[in-house]
């Protein structure tokens, strides 16, 4: 193979890849900020805002500049090395798989893991290629994966339980709950912002050193950065919280950094309704005994009306528009119709019974948390975009440099662009607008009753789970952990009734089934391109 030969490969690998992103934002980001919406902490728009800058900064700033060319090594890329093309080829097979499944489950709202979707389409690629030996299919490889479906949601259940227990039972069933709360803010925001620092300094910043920095170091920034944040939530958030939630100031969210120099703000006076004009009353119950008796009169000549030519050609020109304004109007109407939706699910007449099991706390107390939980969510997001990103941007980063220099890199490592981290970003952020609301519907409140309370501790657990699994080699899957992170907090409540079995049970299914699936998809059609007819010139 030369360089720059089948072009065509490399094109339509852009858009798979493009649409692989499409569909881990409308599936894997709205994992991460499911919880915050369902809880109320967060609306719908807010989330997809926030989303946009951490998903696409973590993707373009923290994003590896180097991706396996197989993902999880599950596969020798050596096998490829006297026929570049077929790599190019699997890889485009792997990413149209992974893509197609992605999409499909997000329609539907289940949540997947879209790192088991592309190793899962790399196998399907490889037993297609080279037989089922050429697999992993131990410890090393297939069985790790299956190992994370138990794994990952016990282990997050866990931890998140360990987190919401003594919160209950210490701060939100106190009979001084909100005093409680406001002390052990402090407290929340030192344990959170230390995890947050740990996670971002100990996975690296790409072109620097950060990763390269001994345990100790790591651990001692990290405490740094969490005396620093919680010094700053002790001098000025605490005050700002007893002003506006226990002495109902007038208090705005820009009044943080100088709340000890602002004046007492009383709430506004409630706004009387204004008097009714004369007659309103008697428009508001039913018509005026004059305009009753001329209904039927009046009924009639509507009847009897025929629009005139000149009141057609008034209509008409009331509803030419220009073109540009017609297209603006239909770009809304798709584009942003997922940041319209209801997820909160709480008007479901079928998870009525579901929501009532579970008990409901003070809601001053639960307002302190969402604060929280919206860091946490920003956290979670933002390491996902540094690492998920790889997902769709690897496969296309290994066409892309096979394309480019005719061969393969047998080290197993493909740089990554920029431009190809940028591009898998935006379409991250695209799907989470247009997508993201079926999985945060399902995930959210369709599981259990979720307040700010329970959603911090489902989102902190989380992401302690992946930072420590990581380190010590247990394989979890983050999707995997906010699924079990909420189950576990449905069943704090002490009754099993207050958990969405049914639901559970779909997710555990569509765990299960996508290896085969998507591996049968990526081979089948890599089978079809590597053995179709050639055109002999």
């Amino acid at each position: 193979m030369e360089a720059f030969d089948f072009t065509w490969i490399f094109a339509l690998g852009i858009v798979s890849s493009i649409c692989d992103a499409y569909g881990i934002g409308a599936n894997d980001v709205a994992n991460s900020f499911a919880s915050s919406v369902s809880s109320g902490s967060l609306t719908m728009i807010q989330a997809c805002i926030i989303a946009s800058f951490t998903e696409f900064l973590g993707a373009f700033l923290l994003g590896s500049s180097t991706a396996e060319t197989i993902k999880g090594g599950i596969l020798s890329v050596e096998r490829f090395s006297d026929q570049p093309e077929l790599l190019m080829l699997g890889m485009l097979c792997a990413l149209v798989g992974s893509a197609t499944w992605v999409i499909f489950a997000s329609k539907y709202g289940v949540p997947v893991s879209t790192t088991h979707s592309i190793v899962g389409a790399i196998i399907g690629v490889g037993i297609s290629a080279f037989g089922g030996g050429a697999i992993q299919w131990g410890y090393s490889g297939v069985a790790k994966i299956i190992t994370s479906w138990f794994v990952s949601p016990v282990v997050a259940g866990i931890v998140t339980a360990i987190i919401y227990l003594p919160t209950r039972y210490f701060v939100l069933e106190s009979p001084n709950s909100l005093e409680r709360g406001i002390r052990a803010i402090p407290i929340y925001f030192f344990c959170t912002s230390l995890i947050g620092a740990f996670y971002i300094i100990y996975k690296g910043v790409p072109e620097t050193e950060s990763d390269k920095l001994p345990v100790g170091a790591i651990v001692g920034i990290s405490f740094g950065v969490a005396a620093g944040v919680t010094a700053f939530s002790w001098f000025f958030f605490v005050p700002w919280l007893k002003r506006r939630v226990v002495g109902k100031e007038n208090i705005r969210w820009y009044h943080l950094l100088i709340i000890h120099f602002v004046k007492h703000r009383p709430m506004p006076p409630p706004e009387e309704p204004s008097a009714l004009p004369e007659g309103t009353r008697e428009m508001e119950s039913g018509c005026r005994p004059e305009i009753e008796e001329k209904t039927d009169t009046q009924a009639q000549k509507c009847e009897d009306w025929e629009p005139s030519a000149e009141d057609s050609q008034n209509d008409d020109s009331a509803n030419k528009e220009p073109w540009y304004t017609k297209l603006l109007k239909l770009f809304k109407r798709y584009a942003l119709h997922g940041v319209t939706k209801d997820v909160r699910n709480l008007k479901n007449d079928k998870m009525t019974a579901i929501h009532n099991a579970a008990k409901k706390f003070d809601d001053d107390t639960e307002y302190l948390f969402s604060f929280l939980q919206v860091i946490t969510a920003c956290l979670a997001s933002f390491a996902h975009g540094s690492n998920d990103v790889a997902n769709a941007a690897g496969p296309i980063a290994s066409i892309y440099d096979v394309w480019k220099t005719g061969v393969v890199d047998v080290s197993g490592k493909s740089p990554v662009p920029s431009w190809i981290l940028a591009m898998s970003g935006g379409a991250i952020v695209l799907g989470l607008l247009t997508l993201g609301y079926r999985v945060m519907r399902k995930l959210g409140n369709g599981v259990t009753y979720l307040s700010p309370s329970r959603g911090f501790s489902a989102e902190l657990g989380t992401s302690l789970t992946v930072l420590t699994a990581s380190q010590i080699g247990l394989p979890v899957s983050t999707t995997h952990c906010i699924v079990g992170a909420v189950t576990a907090i449905g069943l704090c409540n002490g009754n099993i009734r207050a958990v969405n079995w049914k639901t559970l049970a779909w997710c555990f299914l569509s765990w299960m089934i996508t290896l085969p699936v998507v591996g049968l998809i990526a081979g089948l059609l890599f089978a079809f391109g590597s053995n179709a007819p050639n055109k002999l010139i």
